[in-house]
């Protein structure tokens, strides 16, 4: 019976690295949010007055359709400078890029952003969203023309 315990529980030890490295492998866009975004954007996504945009019921909405997925995907790879209109909020600010997070994190981080809205089922978006728009940077003007062609398609929130 010992023998049979400690066979079982080897087999069990033997298998935590795997598990492990499993999870820590599996993008949590929550905890990358958190970590890359919450210090602007805030705690679940309710942004700061003034300063940094709304996420939460925006990205939702944005994503809902082809083109917004794309130029989200956009704006965290390549990041956003200069004047916007969010929520009837006019901003004039800088948001970094973040490209140097792999595009599973990007992937799960707009993901879990987009499931803070209402929208159901929440867009999701996949690691070769953003490998294609990784495979296409966009400067300044070009994601000014972006969210301006898509605000005329689709009005941005």
């Amino acid at each position: 019976m010992i023998k049979r315990s400690l066979l079982l529980l080897a087999g069990v030890m033997a298998t935590v690295p795997v598990l492990a490295g499993s999870a820590k492998a599996a993008s949590d866009g929550a905890a990358i949010y958190n970590a890359n975004c919450s210090v602007c954007h805030q705690a679940g996504g309710v942004g700061m007055p003034g300063q940094f945009p709304v996420l939460k019921g925006r990205i939702d909405k944005i994503a809902s359709s082809p083109e917004g997925k794309t130029y989200l995907a956009d704006v965290v790879l390549n990041g956003l400078h200069g004047p916007i209109q969010a929520g009837g909020v006019t901003y004039a600010g800088f948001m970094p890029s973040l490209k140097t997070l792999s595009d599973d994190d990007i992937s799960a981080v707009l993901t879990y952003v987009a499931s803070l809205g209402d929208t159901k089922p929440a867009p999701s978006f996949t690691a070769d969203d953003i490998k294609t728009a990784r495979a296409t940077p966009k400067k300044g003007a070009e994601l000014q023309a972006e969210r301006n062609a898509l605000n005329a398609a689709h009005p941005i929130p």
